[in-house]
């Protein structure tokens, strides 16, 4: 749906920053079950006839199967070594790769409801259209490492609590906040907001070239003194940051004014044939003829009449996608695992699948933080200490593959309040017990 406007012609794939190893869709990643090529995709909003094609790439050349990532982007795997040009051509074909020199750079995150239901303060998708275009024609930014993020917030602050290094945030005023990393917002107008963006990427490589700094947090000052260049850069003044958070759209029937739009979960992050052809295929019957990919590995389908709203959901139900507020892989997330990665200790797919649905919490030291009783931490399965895939900030569970069994760790603020290690039977109580906010020991 979106595209750069920067047609490149490059010969071979770009040279990535010195040991950045993210793969892209050009240069695939050697994985234990094939190669794996991740195609970014700006904001998850993908046309119908760009998921299409997507899912045939698939099929055709891997496993068949579509990989959600953390920052909405699809992962192919399974592919042999030799379908590069192949995948390539098609992706090219199918606007999904409108810059060689840049793809890997992509990585923009938007709120998936913007525009929709009313909540925001701004529509965020001309940001996301300029900023797009202003990243291809930009030489400099091309040696972004593809771990660099963009997010672009409506204002009801979901996408900005993922850790991002630019975050570009609609207020009531019809202003922006400009923000990198964890440093105090720059208020911005919103004609500046694209622009402004892309010059802090800019700004942090000059700034970055002599640490081999691949993101803002990673400035020995994290970003302090980038923050106030751009300050005085950009004549902007310094602001508190909003207090205001939102939770990621929930399964189910969003109201969105004369029609609705539909959120499901790919369970684990991993949509079959069938369950990406359902939601192509819905996504072709309805005015608005797209995906967007949530950064929390859902899929929400825009502009379904409001009257065949549920027979829709369903439909989707019935293919096994999460579709309900109440579903037990809400807040469930994995790592590939075994036997897709020989670094994994385990299949930690399985294994999550293993302890749902969720157990009765084993005994506990202390009690709950108060709130709903149905209210249970995200958790994150890795299949080593690598983590690949968890999420940034706020409380959650990471439950890592060791040697001889896993370590549960209860996470706040980035720090551990609570670790014990686990393994069998016991393994699904525990988990149980940490996404309540307590463990046995």
């Amino acid at each position: 749906m979106l595209g750069c406007m920067v047609k490149e012609q490059v010969v071979g794939p770009p040279h990535p920053p010195e040991g950045d190893a993210c793969p892209g869709a050009l240069r695939l990643h050697a994985a234990d079950d094939g190669a794996l090529a991740r195609v970014r995709v700006p904001g998850g909003f993908v046309g119908a006839a760009q998921a299409a094609a997507l899912g045939a790439a698939a099929q055709a050349l891997g496993d068949g199967e579509l990989h959600l990532t953390s920052r909405g982007n699809v992962q192919l795997r399974g592919l042999a070594p030799t379908c590069a040009a192949e995948l390539e051509r098609r992706l090219a074909a199918a606007d999904l790769l409108p810059s060689r020199t840049h793809e890997r750079v992509r990585n923009v995150v938007a709120s998936p409801l913007t525009g929709l239901d009313g909540n925001g303060y701004a529509d965020v998708r001309p940001w996301l259209r300029e900023l797009d275009t202003l990243l291809c024609a930009s030489k400099e930014a091309a040696a972004l490492s593809g771990r660099f993020l963009f997010a672009l917030d409506d204002g009801r602050g979901d996408v900005a609590a993922l850790a991002p290094d630019i975050t570009l945030r609609a207020i009531p005023d019809g202003g922006a906040l400009l923000v990198l990393g964890r440093r105090a917002p720059l208020r911005i107008s919103a004609a500046q907001a694209a622009p402004a963006a892309l010059l802090a990427a800019e700004t942090f490589l000059r700034a970055a070239a002599p640490t081999a700094a691949w993101r803002v947090k990673d400035l020995p000052d994290a970003g302090a003194a980038l923050s106030t260049d751009l300050a005085h850069r950009l004549n902007a003044p310094t602001t508190e940051p909003p207090s205001q958070t939102a939770p990621p759209p929930p399964p189910g029937p969003i109201p969105t004014g004369p029609t609705t739009a539909l959120c499901v979960l790919a369970p684990l992050g991993r949509l079959t044939p069938a369950q990406w052809h359902a939601l192509t295929s819905l996504a072709e019957r309805t005015p608005a003829r797209e995906l967007r990919l949530t950064p929390w590995r859902g899929v929400i389908v825009p502009s379904v009449p409001a009257d065949r709203a549920r027979a829709e959901l369903a439909a989707l139900a019935a293919t096994g996608l999460a579709t309900a507020a109440d579903s037990p892989w809400l807040g469930v997330t994995a790592c590939t695992g075994r036997p897709g990665c020989a670094k994994s200790h385990a299949d930690v797919r399985a294994d999550a699948r293993a302890t749902l649905p969720v157990a009765p919490a084993a005994p506990v030291t202390r009690a709950a933080p108060a709130g709903p009783a149905t209210a249970l931490l995200p958790v994150h399965w890795s299949g080593c200490a690598r983590g690949c895939g968890r999420p940034r900030g706020g409380e959650r569970v990471d439950v890592v593959a060791e040697p001889g069994g896993y370590r549960v760790d209860l996470v706040r603020q980035g720090r551990v309040h609570g670790s014990v290690r686990s393994g069998g039977p016991e393994l699904a109580a525990t988990v149980a017990a940490a996404r309540r906010g307590a463990l046995n020991g």
